[in-house]
């Protein structure tokens, strides 16, 4: 595994293979193997532009002998902030094809947060807009570069060379003054390269932990954690080809990304619908020609959905699940979800770190407004502990301590950090406070 990281146990990882929970492909591996299932269906849908299989795997094929012709190397660390364009998907599964790691990001990041991403990572290349919602994203790279010399190529979805300090476009790229190269990522393109090998139990891609007060740590995702985690959504959910997923939250999301998200949707041959913004005039129209059958929401979303749902002016009857995260501090929200669309609800608590529990369909409304379900996977192991480590009894409230497949053992390059949210048997401590029903349900109630 990459240096920086701390892989489970030989033992843990051969328990995880004898439950088939990790099936040893990886991400790159499985598209192409979608692609060769699902060839002619519709992958990808982004306004009047739409991908199959076949060209979507035949792109990432391309950006990947793209890219390492542009100077990216197996092992590299790329910063992605794209917004919900094809061109996240692609470049992030690409970046895996090329053997380099995608450090995935939200456009909402800025100099600090991608600064210090960079330095943690030693990032060699960032993706993202040039100009996105009035953010001059180019410009912020540029004098990022200026403090990390390794960070020396930036492929931007519009052209850099109208952002002050970036120079000299010549032969397809500009010059920041930092030395910092600069493409157009719609340039980047070459013959493909054979398939690489590729270790399932290394990193796949780092998500950026969701702290509120702290710069992120970094959570490396495996290709066997996520290809799990995707493979064991979808199934809980019935996803199957006929589906239509709308990705309405940032797709740099582990909800919106794996939750099963575009990866699961795109694991089953069904087809993932991007927008980049959630507003419900654009995503009840999208629903509506699209056909749309699930998606994902936060509470936030939800209630913007619900004051504005239109009395018969979309028609919205696709629609047969709506995923909600965190509703534990939305009182009535969840109950009022399905009335409105006419669709079942599942809650979902997750974690980028891995810890997942999910109601399920065939649970009981009461279930499903009140919990957060239960875990994913038979392999996940959960405890609610008091301040000192011991376990509560069944029904009180105590912190939330977890292991599992999914559930890394450690953040990249943060021992410190490890030292306090891990305990040495492997239970990562997820600073909720929860509580287990009766009959075995999560509710989550609050952050330690």
């Amino acid at each position: 595994m990459l240096v920086g990281c701390t892989p489970h146990l030989p033992e843990t990882i051969g328990r995880y293979y004898d439950h088939g929970y990790y099936r040893g492909t990886a991400l790159p591996q499985l598209l192409a193997e979608h692609a060769l299932t699902y060839g002619a269906r519709t992958a990808l849908v982004h306004g009047e532009r739409r991908l199959t299989y076949r060209e979507l795997n035949r792109r990432v094929a391309r950006v990947a002998a793209g890219l390492t012709l542009r100077g990216i190397r197996a092992g590299d660390r790329v910063i992605v902030q794209l917004p919900n364009v094809p061109e996240f998907v692609i470049a992030v599964y690409a970046l895996m094809r090329a053997g380099a790691f995608p450090v995935l990001t939200p456009t909402s990041y800025r100099a600090d947060e991608i600064g210090h991403l960079a330095h943690v990572t030693e990032a060699a290349a960032y993706i993202g807009p040039g100009l996105h919602r009035g953010f001059d994203h180019a410009k912020m790279v540029e004098v990022i570069s200026d403090d990390h010399p390794r960070l020396r190529h930036a492929f931007t979805l519009d052209g850099p060379e109208d952002s002050e300090g970036i120079q000299g476009t010549q032969g397809g790229f500009a010059t920041a003054a930092s030395g910092c190269l600069f493409f157009p990522l719609s340039a980047v393109d070459a013959p493909m390269a054979p398939e690489r090998t590729y270790d399932p139990n290394d990193v796949a891609f780092f998500l950026p932990s969701a702290g509120t007060t702290d710069l992120p740590h970094l959570i490396p995702r495996t290709h066997n954690d996520y290809a799990y985690q995707t493979r064991a959504t979808a199934e809980l959910i019935g996803l199957g080809p006929e589906d239509v997923c709308l990705a309405a939250l940032p797709a740099a999301s582990n909800f919106a990304f794996g939750c099963p998200g575009i990866v699961g949707t795109l694991a089953t041959g069904g087809t993932v619908v991007l927008i980049d913004d959630p507003g419900p005039a654009e995503a009840f129209r999208v629903m509506e020609t699209e056909q749309v059958t699930v998606t994902s929401l936060t509470p936030d979303v939800a209630q913007l959905w619900l004051d504005d749902l239109p009395d018969g002016e979309y028609d919205l009857s696709s629609l047969r699940l709506i995923q909600i995260s965190g509703t534990g501090h939305h009182p009535g929200l969840a109950a009022r979800v399905q009335p409105a669309f006419g669709c079942r609800l599942q809650q979902v608590f997750g974690m980028a770190e891995g810890p997942l529990s999910l109601t399920r369909l065939t649970d009981t409304d009461h279930v499903i407004h009140h919990t957060q379900g239960q875990p994913l996977s038979p392999g996940d192991e959960i405890r609610v502990t008091a301040s000192d480590g011991t376990d509560v009894p069944a029904g009180d409230p105590g912190q939330l301590w977890t292991r599992g497949p999914c559930t890394l053992r450690g953040y990249y390059k943060s021992p410190d950090e490890n030292t306090r949210s891990f305990t040495s048997d492997g239970f990562y401590k997820t600073g909720e406070i929860a509580r287990l029903t009766e009959d075995g349900n999560l509710v989550i109630e609050g952050r330690v």
